[in-house]
C-alpha cells in the first residue's frame, strides 16, 4: 500500500475509519457521496476471526466500495507511532474485505469532534461514546470534500 493508499472507485458508498486500538469510529456516506454520517463505534476485540467477520459484514450490509482510514500524523506532517498502526490496520482491512483503502490526514479530528459534541447537550459519557464515530465522519467528509485522487498523499484538514 502506498502512502496515499489505493485508488477508490469513483462512485459508491465509503466508510470512514477513525482507527484506535480499543475503539474504532466508523462513518458511512451515501452512494452519491454527498453526506457522511456517523455509523457507530466498534469496540475492537482480541478475536481476529470475529474482527474479520465484523468488517466483512459491515462492507456487505452497507454496500461499501472502499474505506477511508484516518492517518494520525504529527502537526509537522511526520508519521507518528499510531500512523504505523493505522497503516497496518488498513493493510489488514484491504486484505480482509477485498476493498480498496485510502488515507486521510486526521490531525485535529478528535478535537473537532469534542467541540461539536460539547454543544450537543449530551452527557459527558454519551459524548465520549460518540466521539470516535464523529471523528470518522469528519475524516470521511474531509476526504469527500477534497475531491482528490486517492493515490495522492493524505491531504491536510486545514488546507
Amino acid at each position: 500500500m502506498t502512502a496515499g493508499g489505493d485508488r477508490l472507485p469513483s462512485a459508491g458508498r465509503l466508510a470512514g475509519i477513525d482507527y484506535g486500538q480499543r475503539r474504532v469510529g466508523i462513518a458511512v456516506c451515501d452512494a452519491a457521496r454527498i453526506i457522511a454520517s456517523p455509523h457507530e463505534v466498534h469496540e475492537a476485540g482480541a478475536d481476529a476471526a470475529a474482527e474479520a467477520d465484523y468488517y466483512r459484514h459491515l462492507a456487505r450490509e452497507e454496500d461499501l466500495v472502499g474505506f477511508v482510514v484516518g492517518l494520525p500524523i504529527h502537526a509537522d506532517g511526520n508519521a507518528s507511532r499510531m500512523s504505523v498502526a493505522a497503516e497496518r490496520f488498513a493493510t489488514w482491512l484491504r486484505t480482509t474485505t477485498g476493498l480498496p483503502v485510502a488515507f486521510q490526514d486526521e490531525r485535529y479530528t478528535s478535537r473537532e469532534a469534542a467541540g461539536l459534541l460539547a454543544r450537543s447537550g449530551l452527557t459527558r459519557g454519551r459524548r465520549r461514546e460518540r466521539s470516535d464515530a464523529i471523528a470518522a465522519q469528519i475524516i470521511l467528509t474531509a476526504w469527500l470534500e477534497s475531491g482528490r485522487d486517492a493515490s495522492a498523499a493524505p491531504g491536510a484538514l486545514d488546507g
